[in-house]
């Protein structure tokens, strides 16, 4: 039972992701709640779900692959930290470019979130998964890490392609000309410099969120996040 729950849980959260969309539902609940109402719903029941797989991983039939590493572990521990925050940052921020984000009162020459990166929750959750795959292996881990990672490093393609052909290539480019979608890219570069230093109430936000996943990590996950 435990790989039928773990897989059940696998095709509802990759199906929530898609079958909305694709059948108008999304329209339909947009018309209802409101932009905002939507993604607050939605992300609720990502979570939820999110939850789920996790926890079912967890119960499926232990298979090892390889030996956690002390280096995993650290690495788990050094990278959390900056997926929460580009987490804690994306939500409801300004970014015409990222699934989640706000078009109305985006500034292509204050970009925001969108100059360090057009998808930072995409991001997010490739730095989660990839984090935790080195950390965990086992079977049923590696079948949900490296379907996150899989799931989020093509994400970012299709949600890149999918902007550019509403909002027209042209469009795009111009509103796009200040960010980059590898981190940190058009900061090298010099395309995008902050104009101000972060938002107390984010940083706060978001240190405040890791504390509380690393905390509550080892009680509701049953595993330590000490290295």
């Amino acid at each position: 039972m435990g790989w039928i729950e773990f897989a059940l849980a696998m095709v509802l959260f990759m199906a929530s992701h898609r079958i909305p969309a694709a059948l108008g539902v999304k329209e339909g609940l947009v018309r209802v709640l409101g932009a905002r109402g939507y993604t607050a719903l939605f992300s609720l029941a990502s979570l939820a779900l999110l939850a789920w797989v996790i926890v079912a991983a967890g119960r499926a039939p232990f298979v090892p692959l390889w030996d956690q590493t002390l280096a995993a572990r650290w690495a788990v521990n050094l990278v959390m930290p900056l997926a929460v925050a580009l987490a804690v940052f994306a939500i409801a921020a300004p970014n015409p470019f990222a699934f989640e984000g706000r078009k109305g009162d985006f500034d292509p020459d204050r970009p925001g979130i969108a100059g360090l990166t057009r998808q930072p929750l995409l991001w997010a959750l490739l730095l989660w998964s990839c984090a935790h795959l080195g950390a965990n292996g086992d079977l049923a881990h590696a079948i949900l890490f490296g379907t996150f990672a899989g799931f989020s490093a093509l994400g970012m393609w299709i949600v890149e392609a999918r902007r550019r052909r509403e909002m027209g290539a042209d469009a795009f480019d111009r509103a796009a000309r200040r960010t980059g979608l590898v981190p940190f890219a058009a900061l090298i570069s010099g395309r995008w410099r902050p104009a101000s230093g972060p938002s107390v109430a984010r940083l706060a936000l978001a240190i405040g969120t890791w504390a509380l996943l690393w905390y509550l990590h080892q009680p509701v996950i049953g595993v330590s996040p000490l290295p």
